[in-house]
């Protein structure tokens, strides 16, 4: 599955670097602004239902599926290249698009690396589970003292439709969601977030370098304390993260508000890399993860594509970000409320 999404991502990369020529050619058809709308939104729904969505979903399952006891710390080492490449995209891709001349060739050099050491990599190192190999999770080590953590204890897998049923699976869910729309959105109006506050675009853009090492720092220590820790406890720190960096970006004009929007996108990002693969084999087991995960997948994938246009559409109406920032410090302020009763299903297992 790595590799055949690994593949649709490259062709799908070379796609994008033809949309102007293509929007150009259907709007000798019909309408070139509708043209332009369909040919871009197309190519935004496959870069993020085949990148986003099925490789990312593959990579998290492939660690849950291969470690338990060590998961934590597995997902935060494999998260550091995750933490800093997206909090350094923006600034990356603006690099590459002025340095290779244009959106167009930065599309097709983005394609190219793909398909030619991406996939490579996926065929040599990806493995579905363990046992396929004779091998056993964790290379068959169990932790020298018996974990007090509840949350640490598989009692019986769910399936999807029971992990659906779940109240926690839809707080995590909705978190990890929320998270994906917010990140995305602002990272695609950065620059037009940078104009209302009257920030320079280098200024802006120069933030996300200690937005990614405190989403670095946030992703090592889940993964060292998330076998000690409840899980809805680093859900509600993940929460409050997302609420300062919401009020942080609110009043970025503020010097004081530039730490709390850092401080803030480091830590729900680093969070959202660890606990999107922690939980649910944690709550749920591995029999089901992958349509569970699909479930989960489905739910960001969505959140994110809906992300830029509902900025877009309150800037457009507003002349202001304002609005849409208000009500994205609104909805983790609640999230974080309902975190608190986000139980492992397991533990009720034993309760009973």
């Amino acid at each position: 599955m790595a590799v055949y999404s690994v593949i649709a991502t490259g062709i799908i990369l070379f796609y994008l670097a033809q949309t102007g020529p293509l929007s150009r050619a259907l709007g000798s058809v019909i309408p070139a602004g509708f043209a332009a709308f369909l040919v871009i939104g197309v190519g935004f729904y496959l870069v993020r239902a085949a990148a986003q969505g099925v490789l990312s979903m593959t990579c998290r399952n492939v660690i849950g599926k291969w470690f338990d006891h060590q998961r934590g710390i597995a997902l935060a080492i494999s998260g550091i290249l995750v933490s800093f490449a997206y909090s350094f995209a923006p600034r990356g891709l603006d690099w590459l698009i002025q340095k290779s001349g244009g959106h167009q060739p930065a599309w097709t050099a983005m394609g190219i690396g793909t398909l030619a050491i991406m996939a490579p990599l996926a065929w040599l190192l990806f493995r579905d589970q363990p046992e396929d190999d004779g091998l056993k999770m964790d290379n068959g080590k169990t932790p020298k003292k018996k974990h007090d953590n509840p949350d640490m204890h598989i009692h019986r897998e769910f399936s999807r439709e029971e992990a659906m049923g779940d109240y926690s699976f839809w707080i995590f869910n909705l978190t990890f969601s929320f998270y994906a729309l917010y990140s995305t959105a602002f990272t695609f109006h950065i620059l037009s977030l940078g104009e209302e506050y009257n920030i320079d675009r280098e200024h802006i853009l120069s933030l996300f370098v200690p937005i990614a090492a405190t989403s670095v720092a946030t992703n090592l220590l889940f993964g060292a304390i998330n076998a000690k820790l409840r899980l809805k406890t680093l859900l509600l720190v993940m929460n409050l993260g997302c609420l300062s960096a919401a009020l942080g970006m609110l009043y970025l004009d503020h010097p004081s508000a530039v730490p709390a929007y850092v401080l803030g996108n480091g830590i729900a990002s680093g969070g959202f890399v660890s606990l999107t693969g922690i939980v649910l084999p944690r709550f749920y087991g591995r029999k089901h993860l992958g349509s569970i995960s699909g479930v989960n997948m489905a739910c960001m994938v969505i959140a994110s594509g809906l992300g830029p246009l509902l900025f877009g559409v309150c800037h457009h109406y507003a002349d202001s970000y304002q609005l849409i920032l208000i009500a994205s410090a609104f909805i983790p302020a609640a999230l974080a409320l309902l975190s608190i009763r986000a139980d492992n299903p397991q533990n009720r297992i034993t309760e009973t």
